[in-house]
């Protein structure tokens, strides 16, 4: 797994470099950097948003940067740092970055309409319901997840677990239950469907789905970029050809979807990040 991150820093560095060299160095100074959250870590990402990158320049008249991260932790930490300019952010990350680093959601992603999160088990486990998992072990996914991390944790509150491992990619979660290392794990019905035939001599099945639908991700603005200039990069994104706004992934002149349950959800499992240090892990809040 060391083996296969490390690999994965490597391209990543290896993507800025192609990215920034392929701009002239005569280009104007207050370039834009465009961050996207890339799990399979190949370099196909810079074909996707190669002519989005062109025409944003063009029309900008700015240096553009394409920074992909490979987890939602590395994504946060751009966030806390205002690196990003613009975020295609998946919903987990999109309501951290507007609730807490005010980001601006300008455009809705295209994704999975009615996104859901679940848990899952072995199919031989004798656990029926989520109260079962009182002293049992689960696995997440990374911080900034909807449907792997915050949905999850949110259901499971007041809980007390034997351990909570995390896991970067959705297939490790399933992988960790098929294995019996886990007895659950929070993926999303999506990913489950996508990945549950790649699970070896092990029958899977969904413990519990949650009620609530994800909203799809959105791009976001940074507040760090001026106003004018955000109304700017604003209209000419809707205005961009169809197959460009296509490959990049967003609906333009399309309404924002809702993010306050999101948002809602987000800022109550914030109160347990201390807690999943420990062991046992307890999901609730001592202060309430």
């Amino acid at each position: 797994m060391l083996k296969k991150l490390s690999r994965r820093f490597v391209i990543g560095q290896l993507l800025l470099l192609i990215v920034h060299s392929c701009k002239s160095q005569k280009t104007p100074a207050g370039g834009l950097t465009i961050g996207v959250i890339d799990y399979g870590g190949g370099t196909q990402i810079i074909n996707q948003y190669a002519r989005f990158n062109r025409y944003l320049a063009e029309k900008t008249k700015a240096r553009i940067s394409l920074e992909p991260t490979f987890n939602e932790n590395k994504a946060i930490e751009r966030l806390e740092s205002r690196a990003w300019s613009l975020v295609f952010a998946p919903p987990g990350i999109a309501a951290i970055a507007i609730a807490r680093y005010q980001y601006i959601p300008i455009f809705p992603l295209v994704g999975v309409n009615n996104l859901r999160s679940i848990l899952v088990s072995r199919q031989d486990s004798p656990i029926q319901n989520l109260r079962n998992l009182q002293g049992k072990k689960v696995a997440l996914g990374e911080l900034g997840s909807a449907t792997g991390y915050y949905f999850p944790l949110y259901n499971l509150y007041g809980l007390t677990l034997a351990q909570v491992i995390s896991a970067p990619i959705p297939h490790t979660v399933l992988e960790l239950v098929a294995q019996g290392q886990v007895d659950a794990g929070a993926v999303s019905i999506e990913e489950y469907n996508l990945y549950t035939s790649t699970i070896q001599d092990t029958q899977l099945r969904i413990l519990y789905t949650d009620p609530h639908y994800v909203p799809p991700g959105v791009v976001l603005i940074g507040s760090n970029v001026e106003s004018k200039r955000q109304e700017y990069i604003r209209k000419i994104m809707s205005d961009f050809p169809s197959e460009v706004t296509q490959e990049a992934g967003y609906i333009p002149n399309a309404t924002i979807p809702d993010y306050k349950y999101m948002i809602s959800v987000v800022e109550r499992v914030q109160l347990l990040t201390n807690n999943l240090k420990k062991t046992p892990v307890q999901l609730f809040d001592k202060t309430i």
